[in-house]
């Protein structure tokens, strides 16, 4: 399992993104969903939960070993 990071969550790639992790059971041990001043705070469903998508910035990197953008 792998911590994964999707950049761009709110947008036309984040949601496909969300939609093939899904599909092809990717083993994801934990997610974060970053985006811009304007969608942070929104909500995103992953894997049947509700999940806040968080500002990218640096510090949200943290810990992450893969990045889909």
């Amino acid at each position: 399992s792998v911590n994964v990071a999707v950049v761009g969550a709110t947008g036309a790639v984040g949601e496909l993104m969300r939609k093939v992790l899904v599909e092809r059971a990717f083993p994801v041990k934990s997610i974060k969903f970053l985006a811009s001043e304007k969608s942070a705070g929104k909500s995103v469903e992953f894997a049947g939960k509700q999940h806040t998508v968080e500002l990218i910035r640096p510090e949200a990197f943290a810990g992450v070993q893969i990045v889909l953008s």
